[in-house]
């Protein structure tokens, strides 16, 4: 009996938007409308390649966005419930799955000792590069018309259950935990046995709700949490059963 618990990143383990919050290392704590107004929908990274250019360009290093990155708080709860999922590895496995990037969650998770409770980290990969720049790339390539250009979360999810059953890897039940959008498709995929945990008056819940409205609900069951010890009770109950 194994449980598979899949964690979205900004605003669902951390209480910010990581890609938001390194702003606070450019000049005056902003960055050029240009800049601002260069976003276009579905192509975030390239955006945020965009910004760290600029953060580059003005001399900001990897120490201080590190330490930045490193005071973004937890969502309420969060700290106890990852906590006791490190306590109850045996029975929890655990992945993120995010549009952040591996240098944020990399640094925010060693930084607060979480890194263990995690078995894997699938977002957009990141490196500083020769003279210092952190670069982004897009995590993959993918034909949904649903989701940004660099990071389907249902084929991410899929393609890891797949090799988890090669491995002779199968779960009880799926608990997808997030906020946003774009965990809207991975949710869709889940089954009737599985568990969506949205987080309360974000995007996901939104539109689950929107679903269920338009008389084409989601499969599995849904469970709204606005602190993460909503989260660790459903998992206790779990674990009774």
């Amino acid at each position: 009996m194994k449980f598979l618990l899949v964690f979205d990143f900004d605003h669902t383990i951390i209480d910010e938007n990581s890609d938001t919050w390194i702003v606070k290392c450019a000049p005056e704590k902003k960055l050029p409308n240009g800049l601002r107004n260069s976003y276009r929908p579905g192509h975030w990274t390239e955006y945020m390649g965009r910004v760290f250019v600029y953060l580059g360009d003005n001399g900001i290093k990897e120490d201080e966005m590190k330490r930045t990155m490193t005071t973004i708080p937890f969502t309420a709860g969060m700290v106890d419930l990852l906590g006791f999922i490190g306590e109850n590895k045996e029975l929890f496995d655990c992945i993120i799955v995010s549009d952040s990037n591996t240098v944020f969650i990399d640094w925010i998770l060693k930084a607060a000792d979480f890194h263990k409770v995690f078995d894997e980290v699938f977002t957009n990969p990141a490196a500083f590069s020769s003279t210092g720049y952190l670069t982004v790339q897009n995590f993959h390539a993918h034909r949904c018309e649903k989701c940004p250009k660099n990071l389907c979360k249902r084929k991410v999810l899929k393609e890891f259950l797949d090799k988890q059953l090669e491995r002779g890897v199968s779960y009880t039940q799926i608990v997808y935990i997030g906020d946003g959008g774009n965990d809207l498709c991975p949710v869709m995929f889940l089954k009737k046995d599985d568990t969506a945990m949205p987080r309360q008056g974000y995007t996901l819940e939104k539109k689950i709700s929107q679903l269920a409205q338009d008389l084409s609900p989601v499969e599995c069951s849904v469970l709204a949490w606005s602190s993460a010890i909503d989260i660790m009770s459903y998992l206790k109950l779990l674990i009774k059963e």
